[in-house]
C-alpha cells in the first residue's frame, strides 16, 4: 500500500486577513481594521491540511525560509496531520511568504510576497517520496514559477509510477493561462472555478467552458461559487447546489472545495457525492476566518458536516 494517499508539492506561506476597512484607501492616510487574523494560507497548504483532517493521508513537499513565518506554517500543518518531513529550509536571505487580504464586504484584495515559492524546483522534490502515493494534487500553477517549467516530466514521472493526478490552476497574475498544452493530457481531474475555466477555454459562458475543458481532461470539475459546482467526465455532467449560509469570508473555499472532492472521490464515491463532499468542505471553510480554521476545530467541524450532510 502507498505511504499516503495524497502528495502535494508547492507553495507554504501564511495569510494575514484584515476586517473592516473601508472601501478607499487614500494615500499617506492611517486606515484602521476592525479585525485581523494571521492563519496558515497558500492554495497547496490548505488543501494538504484541509484533506487530513478529513481523514487522508497527507505527504507535503516546499521549501520555506528559517523563519517565524515558516515554523507558524509548519506546525500548523503538523497539528492537523499532514507529514510535513520532507519540507526543506532556504538559508537566509531567503523568506517564507505572505499574503495580505484585505476583506471587504463580497470581496476582497490580495496582496502576495512570494518569498521562497520559486525555489521550488524538480531537483528540489523527493521524487521516491511524492510518487509513494494514490494521488498528487498541484495547486497555484503560475505561481509555481521554479516548478512550472518541469512540470511535464515530473507529471510522466508520476503517472509511470501510477499515480493518478489533479491540477487547481488558481488565478494567473499575468491573466495570460499559458503551459496547459503540455500537461493537461496527463491530469486526470481538473478543479478550476468557473473564471478561471472561461478564460481557460476562452468563452465567457461557464457551461460552454466546462464542455470545453471536458475534452482535454477525463474529468473537470468547476467550482461556481454560490452557485455550486459542476463535474463532467465524458459527456456525463453532474451539477450540484451550493449551501446556504453568510459567510465570515470565503479565503480558501475553493481549495476546501477541491479537499472535500478529493478526498471523497479517492475513497471511491460517485461524482455526485464528491460534489456535496466538494460543495460541503467549501462552506465549512467560510465559518471561520482564512482557509483552515474551521477544520481545525474538530467539533465544529463534525456538528457542520452532520447539520448540512442530508
Amino acid at each position: 500500500m502507498p505511504k499516503f494517499d495524497v502528495t502535494i508539492a508547492g507553495e507554504l506561506n501564511l495569510d494575514l486577513i484584515l476586517y473592516g476597512l473601508p472601501a478607499e484607501l487614500p494615500p499617506e492616510r492611517e486606515m484602521l481594521a476592525t479585525g485581523m487574523m494571521l492563519t496558515l494560507g497558500s492554495s497547496s497548504a490548505i488543501v494538504a491540511h484541509n484533506l487530513a483532517a478529513l481523514g487522508s493521508r497527507v505527504g507535503f513537499q516546499s521549501i520555506v525560509g528559517d523563519d517565524e513565518h515558516a515554523r507558524f506554517a509548519l506546525e500548523r500543518l503538523s497539528q492537523g496531520g499532514v507529514d510535513t518531513s520532507r519540507v526543506r529550509t532556504a538559508p537566509p536571505p531567503a523568506q517564507t511568504g505572505l499574503t495580505i487580504i484585505l476583506q471587504r464586504d463580497g470581496w476582497r484584495n490580495m496582496l502576495t510576497y512570494p518569498g521562497t515559492i520559486a525555489d521550488l524546483t524538480l531537483p528540489s522534490l523527493d521524487l521516491d517520496d511524492l510518487c509513494d502515493t494514490r494521488h498528487f494534487h498541484l495547486s497555484s500553477l503560475y505561481l509555481q514559477n521554479g516548478l512550472r517549467p518541469h512540470l511535464g516530466e515530473l507529471f510522466r514521472r508520476l503517472k509511470s509510477s501510477g499515480v493518478t493526478i489533479s491540477l487547481d490552476t488558481n488565478d494567473d497574475p499575468e491573466d495570460r493561462w499559458e503551459g496547459l498544452s503540455e500537461i493537461l493530457p496527463m491530469v486526470d481531474i481538473f478543479l478550476p472555478n468557473s473564471r478561471e475555466a472561461q478564460r481557460i477555454a476562452g468563452t465567457n459562458d461557464t457551461a460552454k467552458a466546462v464542455s470545453v475543458l471536458a475534452e482535454m481532461v477525463p474529468l473537470v470539475v468547476v467550482k461556481c461559487g454560490r452557485e455550486g459546482a459542476i463535474a463532467q467526465r465524458g459527456k456525463d455532467r453532474v451539477q450540484c447546489a451550493a449551501i446556504s449560509l453568510t459567510p465570515v469570508d470565503a479565503v480558501g473555499a475553493g481549495d476546501s472545495f477541491d479537499a472535500g472532492f478529493l478526498h471523497e472521490y479517492l475513497s471511491g464515491s460517485d461524482l455526485a457525492t464528491c460534489l456535496r463532499t466538494g460543495n460541503l468542505a467549501g462552506a465549512l471553510s467560510t465559518t471561520r476566518p482564512g482557509g483552515t480554521e474551521a477544520f481545525r476545530d474538530h467539533i465544529h467541524r463534525e456538528q457542520f458536516f452532520a447539520m448540512h450532510r442530508t
